[in-house]
């Protein structure tokens, strides 16, 4: 099993989200569909931007905590080395 640690974005520099889960695709159509009634529905936080895999669950659980207390411009730059057009990857998955 898998671990991942996201980053969604509102849009390319917008806000942005990060967050942690054992099954991404699921977790990223509740975002998008706002299934729970929390930050990410308040502010259209939905285009996941970047992830990474993780074999286990406190590793991605450390990653996720140290990550949420980067600066924004640390963000973005892990987001832009990867995708530098701040794809949705959601986009990529389903077409």
């Amino acid at each position: 099993m898998a671990f991942y640690v996201y980053i969604l974005a509102s849009k390319k520099n917008g806000t942005l989200y990060i967050g942690m889960t054992d099954d991404l695709e699921k977790r990223v159509w509740e975002h998008k569909e706002k299934i729970f009634k929390g930050f990410t529905a308040k502010y259209g936080v939905d285009k996941v931007v970047w992830y990474e895999a993780h074999d286990k669950r406190g590793s991605a659980f450390r990653r996720e905590r140290a990550m949420k207390k980067w600066n924004r411009q640390w963000k973005i730059d892990l987001i832009e080395k990867e995708n530098p057009f701040w794809e949705d990857l959601w986009a990529v998955w389903n077409s």
